[in-house]
């Protein structure tokens, strides 16, 4: 995914985006929380996939991290999946 395509998705700027790509900002949990949602993930996963949080430390995955992480899944099918389990739950 592209930083200007997650930017849109998580209503996060591009510019400010790129800074903490480059190491420049450290944003704040709000903003994880913004960037998780948009890529569908948990704020913990995205943790864990950043280094910051050991995966031995994180608790059981959820649903939407176990349907993003599964590699039989196709992206297509991730999306549907993730569509409809929002459908029944909600999305946050």
């Amino acid at each position: 995914m592209s930083v200007r395509r997650l930017a849109e998705l998580s209503e996060v700027s591009n510019p400010y985006l790129s800074q903490i790509e480059r190491g420049l900002r450290k944003p704040s949990a709000e903003i994880l929380q913004q960037i998780a949602r948009a890529l569908r993930i948990s704020a913990e996963q995205l943790y864990v996939r950043a280094g910051i949080l050991d995966p031995d430390e994180a608790t059981a995955l959820s649903v939407p991290d176990a349907i993003n992480l599964d590699p039989r899944l196709s992206a297509e099918q991730k999306t549907s999946l993730l569509t409809i389990y929002e459908s029944f739950v909600g999305s946050k």
